[in-house]
């Protein structure tokens, strides 16, 4: 359980790593232990993903429910002592109030952010139109500043991952959230430096760039040179992890063979990193 002293110095430390001129990594675990050792390795603050916490339930992406997720969330940020930001999806309700509860619940579990999207779950229909997504965040926003706590909020455009690649509409669904308060704005998928630079200098807030797209993701250094501040990692080191759990275990299975063995990091390293934390 993360009390309120604590929850309190892990926002401020969110807040100075977004006030701080460089930009950072906000590394993005899937369970205790993931974020201990990313922790131990030297990440100042993680991030949840919806699909990895998904994927750590055996389902897919956007198929758990708000406690299910938040259970996730804090069960990381327990485990450590960095701040955590949680993706919250669209807020697991499609109006301002269902939105504003899930920051609330997320702010009573002792996370220090969360960030949420303008993503429906009706295929029909991937967008929230232009006016409910902003009564969305800024229903989010209020839940925050209500709180008294600095807990940070980042909005989030899905234009590029729900088919609608317009970078005109996208940042200005950024300016109309960075004007209803939203501390951090995000807009996953964008697919050129170029439209990233577009994006950072449409908008005075911090913006996130999120890497694990091949082909769209950039070295940190050509990011914070485009104006990112921050860079998050979304699914992919759960990937990464599950890629070597199937490659081992095909080998295991087609091969009769144990040669992962001599190529996978060894425990006492895995456990260093641990005590590091």
């Amino acid at each position: 359980m993360i009390n309120p002293e604590q929850q309190k110095l892990r926002i401020r430390k969110l807040h100075e790593l977004h006030a701080a001129p460089q930009s950072f990594v906000i590394a993005n675990a899937f369970d205790a232990g993931s974020a201990r050792i990313l922790q131990g390795l030297g990440f100042a603050a993680l991030a949840t993903s919806s699909g990895a916490a998904a994927g750590v339930l055996g389902r897919l992406d956007g198929s758990i429910n708000r406690d299910e997720s938040l259970d996730q969330a804090e069960a990381i940020a327990a485990a450590i002592e960095i701040p955590v930001s949680a993706d919250l999806e669209r807020g697991f309700g499609d109006t301002p109030e269902a939105v504003a509860a899930t920051i609330r619940e997320a702010i009573a579990r002792g996370l220090a952010g969360a960030s949420i999207e303008d993503a429906t779950i009706d295929p029909a229909t991937p967008l929230y139109g232009f006016s409910q997504a902003v009564e969305r965040i800024e229903a989010a926003v209020e839940a925050a500043q209500k709180s008294g706590t600095g807990f940070m909020v980042t909005a989030r455009t899905e234009n590029y991952l729900r088919g609608n690649p317009d970078l005109d509409d996208t940042i200005l669904r950024l300016q109309a959230f960075e004007k209803a308060g939203a501390d951090v704005l995000f807009a996953p998928g964008l697919p050129t430096l170029e439209a990233v630079r577009t994006v950072c200098a449409s908008v005075s807030r911090p913006v996130n760039f999120m890497a694990g797209i091949p082909g769209r993701s950039f070295s940190v250094a050509e990011l914070s040179a485009a104006g990112v501040k921050r860079i998050s990692l979304a699914s992919s080191l759960h990937t990464a992890a599950m890629s070597a759990v199937v490659a081992a275990a095909e080998e295991v299975l087609q091969q009769g063979t144990f040669g992962y063995l001599d190529h996978m990091a060894p425990a006492a390293k895995v456990r260093g990193a641990w005590k590091r934390s």
